[in-house]
């Protein structure tokens, strides 16, 4: 759960260059910005992309200043000749250009750590526009500039995604938030929940949602084998809000019963982690159809390796024998893709890695591979602990990726339900 007081803004997004527009690089920013925005209560009415044109982006600029109060530009603003974001801004805002000496010396900095030299366009980095306000970018050399017209802010950060994140992080959304008057209470709560997918529970929740007040409204956050359900509640009064949500809450609860895994918005690879550490337990993993996208879940988070032993991706059977130690019979007489082998697999992982419980799947992520009694979308799934192995068989869809998604999400919440019930 997370609160705050803030007038809601409205605030657009824009993203510049023209490799965004052919794909070439897909747009991580907006979708990051967007989640981080939304948390702090900056309300994000629209994301444009344009091309590296003048006209474009002047275009973009202007009709996005007439809507919102907040327009955030990343990309565009590096040493080369298609880099024309600062041109541009100078253009919109009739203004030239300075050379800063602070952004200079920030540029130097950064070269020197790195061991490069400067040339003639790395040093142009420190032109500035007149009309702006110079943020430094201590992740980079490109330097953040803000502005600020009619009571509206427009900010230009450079496009690479690690600059712009701290950036956002430890520059803009701490000044917007200064900036912009605080007369708004805004509460959020989320919960994840299980065994749904996104229309049926919203179909579920119907009668829930008619009957919310005006100042609440319910989201949906689908990812494979989970909806994250956040309730957000916008209002003046903050004993309302937080009475409000509390009785929302609870309804939720008396609806969904054991289909909430969690109240917290955490991953479901955060609760493995917290779970294990509570019992002192460890995991390990063994992977065929998802190919070691679950232990990659596992390890993303910071700390993991003080309850994640390892992992051993069994793509070929004769891994599965020679390394899991499944039994060749098994494999000829059921197949890779059967209970028989998911089981001997998760039992393999326990053995061959040495720890407490350990997770397998076998299945047929497609597109191809699949027959009449196996389609593609046929996983199996097991999680072996000290006290025995449990398996389950899935049908998903034939699309290779969701498979992999789903099936390692499915496989963590068999572990995370047997570690929630004392089963390890």
């Amino acid at each position: 759960m997370f609160f705050l007081y803030l007038r809601t803004m409205n605030t657009e997004i824009i993203t510049i260059g023209d490799e965004l527009l052919i794909g070439q690089v897909i747009d991580t920013n907006s979708a990051w910005m967007g989640e981080a925005l939304e948390r702090e209560g900056f309300k994000v009415s629209r994301k444009t992309a344009v091309g590296d044109v003048e006209e474009d982006m002047l275009d973009a600029i202007d009709s996005a200043l007439k809507r919102a109060d907040i327009v955030l530009l990343t990309g565009g603003i590096g040493p080369t000749k298609d880099d024309i974001t600062r041109s541009t801004l100078c253009h919109y805002f009739d203004c030239g250009l300075h050379f800063s000496d602070e952004v200079y010396e920030n540029v130097e900095r950064i070269f020197y750590n790195s061991g490069r030299g400067m040339n003639e366009l790395t040093r142009n980095q420190a032109l500035v526009p007149d009309a702006c306000t110079v943020i430094q970018n201590r992740a980079g050399t490109a330097p953040c500039t803000w502005f600020e017209r009619d009571g509206k802010v427009l900010v230009s950060m450079p496009g690479v995604p690690h600059e712009m994140k701290w950036l956002m992080t430890n520059e803009i959304i701490p000044r917007l938030k200064q900036h912009f008057c605080r007369d708004l209470f805004i509460l959020h709560k989320t919960m994840w929940v299980t065994g749904f997918g996104e229309s049926a529970l919203a179909i579920e929740l119907t009668d829930f949602e008619n009957e919310l007040p005006s100042f609440i409204r319910l989201a949906y956050l689908p990812q494979p084998g989970l909806v994250r359900l956040r309730l957000t509640a916008n209002t003046q009064n903050e004993e309302e809000a937080w009475k409000a949500i509390a009785l929302q809450q609870e309804k939720l609860r008396q609806i969904l019963g054991n289909h909430i895994i969690t109240e917290e918005d955490k991953p479901i690879e955060v609760l493995i982690g917290e779970a294990l550490l509570a019992k002192g337990l460890t995991m390990g993993t063994a992977e065929s159809c998802t190919g070691g996208h679950i232990a990659s879940m596992i390890t993303s988070i910071p700390g993991s390796s003080r309850y994640f032993k390892g992992g051993v991706v069994s793509y070929s059977n004769d891994v599965k024998s020679d390394v899991l130690g499944v039994s060749t019979e098994d494999l000829e007489k059921h197949g890779a893709v059967s209970q028989p082998v998911v089981e001997q697999m998760a039992k393999g992982a326990l053995r061959v890695l040495d720890c407490d419980c350990a997770v397998a799947t076998s299945g047929i992520a497609g597109p191809d591979g699949g027959t009449k009694e196996k389609p593609v979308g046929t996983v199996w799934i097991a999680v072996a602990t000290g006290k025995g192995v449990v398996s389950e068989c899935y049908h998903f869809t034939t699309v290779r990726d969701t498979n992999v998604l789903r099936a390692s999400s499915m496989a963590l919440l068999m572990l995370l339900d047997q570690l929630h019930h004392n089963r390890l």
